[in-house]
């Protein structure tokens, strides 16, 4: 028997016996649909964490304060003290002091009521230079952002988040509208465009000042001076490790701090935020890939089960194509080929079925999910060689009988 003939009446086999094949794939046809949609789900998690981290900017590091004790010895968490100031900033941006850093832009921010006739709106009041711009790669729908004359003149303008324009002017065309925060009347020079943002903090909801603005007409007070974070922009990728060394080095001393352990500032790297939230990510694929392993071996089983089911009532036929010159290889490979063929087909079925919940899936619950392609392929492979592997005790039982007690069996 040639392996054509053996396709043909593996082919036969499985049709003739409908009912019973189907069941033997639904085990591999759930688990397969299962993993791609794990698969899918994991990539959709970890791309919408790398859009929230790109939204930062690229090639940054995020400077923070220290922590703070009251009176009382109460410890307050990062970022609590005011540790950072203007000066800090001036220092990474002079020339020469740090040749991996491109751009520094210092940020103080404070939650304001911005009012517009009888509309207010509670927003994230930021006072920054014009490198903010360049430092977290935002670009403006509308207007033009804040710039350095606006800086000198302590200039009363403002460039606004395109959900801070929607809530004060029900539109985001907002350029040339005032807006007033402790009896200060601001125009608006500018709308940001729109980014993706994560729960826990919004981009596309602020008010940006200029830092003069912010600390002689808004705010002032006596920690005008100091800052609530430094954003710090490296040249490029490759050199993103050595600004963080030269803004780490040149702070230590600025602060007169000996040891790193010491540190009255912290500085976070956007990669290193991407990389803890994307293992985390890759933590709960891997559960879940898991949880799909296991349904594709309770599959694997039920192909074993099957085929043994099929030896047994083949048991005549075996015999009878071993005593007309059939080998134990042409009958073991005739029951492998049956059991790849529902494995193949199990596996076809499932990332059809993966595919079709991950079109619908996004629009129930908005979950984003990415089906990789080499991934559905690998699967449908699995689908065979979990098949196969099964299908070898009973095929190899198959070949062993002898073809006198074969021709006996009733």
């Amino acid at each position: 028997m040639n392996w054509r003939d053996t396709f043909r009446t593996a082919r036969d086999a499985v049709r003739t016996h409908r009912l019973r094949s189907a069941l033997t794939m639904l085990g591999i046809l759930i688990g397969i649909s299962a993993v791609v949609l794990t698969v899918g789900l994991g990539e959709g998690a970890k791309a919408k964490v790398q859009d929230d981290i790109n939204s930062l900017g690229t090639n940054l590091l995020v400077i923070s304060p220290g922590s703070s004790t009251d009176s009382s010895g109460v410890r307050g968490g990062f970022g609590s003290a005011s540790t950072l100031t203007r000066q800090d900033a001036t220092a990474l941006a002079t020339p020469g002091v740090a040749p991996d850093i491109q751009t520094v832009a210092a940020v103080s921010t404070t939650s304001a009521e911005l009012v517009h006739g009888t509309t207010n709106w509670r927003t994230t009041l930021t006072g920054t230079s014009p490198n903010w711009q360049v430092a977290r790669s935002r670009q403006v729908a509308s207007g033009r952002f804040i710039t350095s004359a606006n800086e000198a003149d302590a200039a009363p303008v403002v460039v606004l988040g395109p959900d801070t324009a929607q809530q004060l002017f029900g539109t985001t065309d907002a350029v040339g509208q005032t807006v007033t925060y402790n009896g200060v009347t601001l125009q608006v020079v500018g709308v940001l465009d729109a980014l993706s943002s994560s729960e826990a903090a919004s981009n596309n909801d602020l008010a940006i000042v200029p830092t003069s603005t912010y600390a002689q007409r808004l705010v002032g007070g006596a920690t005008r001076e100091t800052v609530s974070s430094i954003y710090v922009k490296a040249t490029s990728s490759h050199t993103l490790s050595a600004a963080y060394q030269e803004a780490n080095a040149l702070l230590l001393n600025t602060h007169g701090i000996a040891t790193a352990a010491n540190a009255d500032f912290s500085i976070a790297t956007a990669q290193s935020v991407l990389s803890t939230a994307s293992s985390v990510d890759d933590t709960l694929t891997v559960m879940l890939g898991g949880i799909a392993v296991i349904s594709l071996l309770v599959g694997g089983i039920g192909v074993m089960n099957i085929m043994l089911v099929s030896v047994t009532e083949r048991i005549r036929e075996i015999g009878l194509r071993k005593a007309l010159g059939g080998r134990p290889r042409v009958i073991r490979r005739q029951f492998l080929v049956e059991a790849s063929m529902l494995g193949l087909a199990g596996g076809v079925l499932g990332v059809g079925l993966g595919l079709a919940v991950a079109l619908i899936l996004p629009t129930v619950s908005g979950s984003r999910v990415i089906i990789s392609i080499p991934a559905a392929l690998a699967a449908i492979a699995v689908a065979i060689v979990i098949a196969l592997g099964f299908g070898v005790y009973p095929a190899s039982r198959a070949a062993r009988l002898a073809p006198i007690d074969a021709l006996r069996n009733e």
